[in-house]
């Protein structure tokens, strides 16, 4: 997620807000501390323009 994020340019506040979820969350998903739903996952992905498997890789 990270790697996709950068390559966009995109802050984690910025990706937080594409996909509807808090900065704190993205922070935390990236450092490995939470287990995003499914859902979430889908909605990061979307926001990233990639696929949910892109992102679980």
């Amino acid at each position: 997620m990270r790697k996709f994020r950068r390559q966009r340019g995109w802050s984690q506040e910025e990706l937080a807000h594409q996909a509807g979820v808090h900065r704190t969350y993205i922070s935390g998903v990236e450092r490995l501390v939470r287990n995003p739903t499914i859902t979430i996952v889908g909605r990061i992905a979307e926001a990233l323009g990639v696929s949910v498997g892109d992102l679980v890789d």
